[in-house]
């Protein structure tokens, strides 16, 4: 794979093999879908060379989370359009300090369909 339209970083895997599937459908474009932080600057050439990254927030207890994704995306100057993705109430820590970023958007578990078809018509930057 070149470079992915869509990065989806998710600890679910189902939630990202449906994921390519809809993005597949909606926008026939490629998506990278990646479970971690790790296995996110592993493929660090073909994230940065994505229009849309969405992060999961909580990526699992102890582990590096969407919000250390999201900042090592900024240390590499990615310029690409980044979302939030949680199934926790906003008074969560981490949803909290997601919502500070700015130009970034928080969306609620489960992403409805017309909004990831929205996210996806978006030109990029």
């Amino acid at each position: 794979m070149a470079h992915p339209g869509v990065v989806f970083l998710d600890d679910d895997k189902d939630l990202r093999d449906l994921f390519v599937d809809v993005v597949a459908l909606l926008a026939e474009r490629e998506c990278l879908t990646v479970g971690s932080v790790d296995e996110l600057v592993h493929n660090r050439k073909q994230v940065l060379g994505a229009d849309l990254v969405i992060l999961d927030i909580n990526l699992g207890p102890g582990l590096p989370s969407g919000l250390d994704a999201y900042k090592w995306l900024r240390e590499q100057n990615y310029r690409g359009q980044v979302v939030f993705l949680t199934g926790h109430a906003a008074s969560h820590p981490l949803v909290a300090e997601a919502r500070q970023f700015a130009g970034v958007r928080v969306y609620e578990k489960p992403l409805p369909v017309p909004t990831i078809a929205r996210l996806l018509e978006r030109e990029p930057d």
